[in-house]
């Protein structure tokens, strides 16, 4: 059995999504990205950059907006650009949900990231080597650490709950919003802005997933690069972004008027124990089948899913596995890492903001670039245009390296309730 997120430990706490931000590939905030999304669009290009130029994948997923340009340029300075993207990511979010007027004391941080300030990390290392450490930054530690941008989105906030930060991998922001559900439901916070953040994109890291043969090589097509569920995939997208809910406790959030997004119904944590870097369908579908439990759904109440869905060849189908298990193959399906490559540590956060935006408007985006299906996955993947549909509930997917499997279980909230 695997460690189970969002139980009814605290008498059937319902817990809302008041608002969302982002900061992804696809736009500089959630509205845009969500519009870009449903146009099908194409956040990947080719890195012209020099340090890209000899490495064998060339292929990146760019923020479409520098979260400099939103931030002062005293904050921007002092932020690794993991942190711009959270900051401006939770100062959306914060002012979506109409700035909840929460005890600070209640008010909780949760922000995850896979690798953290890895841009800082490196770049000040070649500045100790070709200038010497009298012309380190003095910010390089605050900029370099994996918990930078939780502390400083509780620092903006004035949120005196805490200020966590989950790092497993690929599946961060999705663990984040899980610990969330967790904080509120334990009774421990009214309010918690949780998320992910991610800016890794360097020779190192993009030198160490090429090497692992993670990444798509299609350098000569970058709009089609990324095609999860495709037959032809072979690879993901590495890509840099942000995406923050602000959760809160649904009799706290009806008090002060608020409207709510959808519900968070439930969340399952899984490890599988296995490997460090292969996909495991079985503890994939365990953590689907807790985080159903968790919220009260059986598997036919799942209308959609939003799927990690990479575009690497073995993960695509241990996930495809996983969601025909636990839930059958009667929910659609749509992987927006198609359009935006993988975000790594945001990547969770960001699609459970795609989930709760699909049930809300009742349209789910198309996976772009699935041009045939792969045989063997036998899925109901949305391709094409988007579709509409009068989902009620929806689960979204999010693995990582590691072993590290959440998903995360969201209803729709209607009118009145």
């Amino acid at each position: 059995m695997g460690t189970t997120r969002g139980t009814d430990v605290n008498g059937g706490t319902e817990v809302w999504v008041t608002g969302l931000g982002a900061t992804t590939p696809l736009g500089g905030d959630a509205a845009a990205t969500w519009s870009a999304m449903l146009a099908g669009e194409n956040g990947i290009g080719v890195l012209d950059d020099d340090w890209a130029a000899g490495l064998p994948v060339r292929l990146g997923a760019r923020l479409r907006v520098d979260p400099a340009t939103a931030l002062k340029r005293t904050e921007a300075r002092r932020l690794d650009r993991c942190e711009q993207a959270a900051l401006v990511s939770a100062r959306e979010a914060w002012a979506d949900a109409a700035h909840p007027a929460a005890d600070p004391e209640r008010i909780a941080v949760v922000i995850g990231t896979g690798v953290g300030g890895v841009l800082s990390l490196l770049g000040q290392d070649d500045i100790l080597e070709e200038s010497g450490p009298r012309k380190v930054s003095p910010h390089t530690v605050p900029m370099l650490m994996a918990n930078g941008p939780a502390a400083w989105v509780s620092i903006d906030l004035g949120a005196l709950g805490g200020a966590h930060t989950p790092v497993s991998a690929c599946a961060s922001g999705a663990e984040a919003i899980a610990v969330g559900l967790d904080l509120i439901r334990l009774g421990r916070a009214d309010v918690v802005v949780a998320g992910g953040a991610e800016a890794c994109l360097h020779g190192l890291p993009l030198a160490g997933f090429a090497q692992m043969t993670a990444l798509s090589t299609a350098n000569d097509d970058p709009a089609g690069a990324s095609r999860p569920f495709d037959a032809g995939r072979d690879g993901f997208v590495l890509g840099e972004g942000a995406a923050v809910l602000v959760l809160e406790r649904a009799e706290f959030a009806r008090s002060r008027g608020a409207r709510p997004y959808g519900a968070l119904a439930g969340a399952g944590v899984t490890s599988s124990g296995r490997h460090i870097t292969a996909s495991d369908s079985t503890g994939q579908a365990r953590a689907i089948r807790t985080a159903l439990r968790a919220g009260g759904l059986a598997p036919g109440d799942v209308g959609l899913v939003h799927a990690h869905a990479t575009s690497t060849p073995q993960g695509d189908a241990a996930e495809a596995d996983a969601i025909a298990e636990a839930v059958g193959g009667h929910p659609a399906v749509t992987a927006t890492k198609s359009m935006t490559g993988h975000l790594l540590g945001a990547s969770g956060a960001l699609g459970a903001l795609a989930t709760v935006l699909a049930l809300r408007t009742g349209t789910v985006p198309a996976t772009r670039n699935l041009d045939r299906l792969d045989p063997a996955i036998d899925l109901d993947v949305v391709s094409g245009a988007p579709r509409r549909g009068a989902w009620t509930a929806a689960v979204a997917n999010s693995f990582g390296f590691g072993g590290h499997n959440v998903s995360l279980a969201f209803t729709a909230v209607r009118s009145g309730s």
